[in-house]
């Protein structure tokens, strides 16, 4: 990816055919050229990924715990609904009851052990990807919304309980779709076509009746990161004041998500 214009160029190029401008030996940005955190293990490009991967793996086990101490002895694979409304899982009584953190802290929930895989296998391959497309700080803000406005969706819709990473997953998607539609490049179109394809087998599987799925939250949060990403600059090699906006913007996120937490941890000590 090139550094100034931020299109998608080969890591052979050395003058971006887009802007023009001459790359260096580092200034081509790829996944695999990226260094790594702890002795190369984790990518700069997926550390954010892995802290929100930690976060919803350390809230499974919390809620597998207390599911097992109410009677779930299946917990590990199927917690009860109850033990998931406690912790913050989307329930539209509650939030009309003005318990709007929910909008939040549902993203960091699961409902059993192969729904937190499954969300966190995608999450990482499609974080990674974004968090290199259009930096940290928009990340986080493209997560946030996301969340929000996908389990919004799903509270208007139906007023059954919801968790999931899966709104946010679809906001990313959606963000890569906004990136290769804007780029003229041939990765781009590839970039395009890959994650179409990835919402058409899951938005499918998702109508499938055996699974229970929440479509107007995939769907929500789709809509919503598509969205902002078509406005969203991406950063480039020379520091923009949109930069600033959108530290701001993340660290907003970054603030409600914590007071969301508190609020739940206030709800679940109650």
């Amino acid at each position: 990816m090139c550094p100034n214009c931020r299109a998608f160029i080969s890591t052979d190029d050395k003058i971006c055919p887009y802007c023009e401008m001459k790359l260096g030996p580092k200034a081509a940005v790829s996944r695999e050229a990226s260094s790594g955190l702890i002795a190369g293990f984790i990518p700069h490009a997926g550390f954010t990924t892995f802290i929100i991967l930690l976060i919803n793996f350390g809230l499974y086990a919390a809620t597998v715990v207390v599911s097992m101490k109410l009677g779930n002895d299946g917990a590990v694979m199927d917690l009860d609904g109850n033990t998931l409304i406690r912790f913050g899982a989307k329930f539209t009584p509650a939030l009309a009851a003005g318990q709007w953190w929910r909008l939040v802290t549902a993203g960091f929930l699961h409902g059993g052990l192969i729904h937190i895989f499954m969300n966190s296998w995608a999450l990482f391959s499609v974080g990674a990807q974004v968090e290199e497309t259009y930096g940290t700080a928009r990340y986080l803000t493209l997560y946030f919304l996301s969340t929000v406005i996908g389990f919004y969706a799903s509270a208007y819709f139906s007023p059954s309980i919801s968790v999931g990473a899966s709104a946010a997953l679809f906001g990313l998607i959606g963000a890569m779709i906004a990136a290769g539609m804007r780029s003229n490049s041939a990765m781009g179109s590839a970039i395009r076509a890959q994650y179409t394809q990835w919402v058409i087998y899951m938005i499918v599987i998702g109508l499938l009746p055996i699974f229970n799925i929440d479509t107007a939250a995939h769907i929500g949060g789709l809509a919503a990161g598509f969205a902002l990403a078509w406005i969203m600059d991406a950063p480039r090699a020379a520091p923009q004041w949109t930069d600033t906006l959108w530290r701001i913007a993340a660290g907003a996120s970054l603030a409600l998500t914590v007071l969301s937490f508190a609020l739940m941890l206030r709800f679940v000590l109650a």
